[in-house]
């Protein structure tokens, strides 16, 4: 399950970024994830949560947005989203293979929400 990894480097870098703008909780993280990345949204929201136990991030939500798979063809200069299911990566106008992804594979931690210790409710 490349899940587990996957949530255990975003908890690990907003861990590092909340610490460094001073937070003391975070409640919120948001993640664009490429669908080249064929992640799982439940399988990534358990990790997500195990993962988190224990930190900073623990009881955050994690919000989870895929980003479509985008190609250009070397040969025309198209655009193009593939079937990634069927494994065809054939440009549509002129069929050829030789394409460079524009979009899709990329992993990227968009937001944080967190708390300072200002904001921490007194118990």
């Amino acid at each position: 399950m490349h899940e587990a990894t996957i949530a255990e480097a975003a908890i690990e870098q907003a861990i590092e970024t909340a610490r460094q703008h001073g937070a003391s909780r975070i409640t919120r993280i948001e993640l664009e994830i490429g669908a080249f990345r064929k992640v799982v949204p439940e399988a990534m929201s358990v990790a997500f949560e195990a993962c988190a136990i224990g930190t900073m991030a623990e009881g955050a939500k994690l919000d989870l947005r895929e980003v479509a798979v985008r190609i250009q063809c070397r040969s025309c200069g198209r655009e193009f989203e593939p079937d990634i299911d069927a494994h065809n990566f054939a440009c549509p106008a002129c069929g050829a293979a030789d394409g460079r992804m524009l979009a899709g594979n990329d992993i990227l931690l968009k937001s944080l929400d967190c708390e300072t210790n200002e904001e921490t409710p007194e118990s």
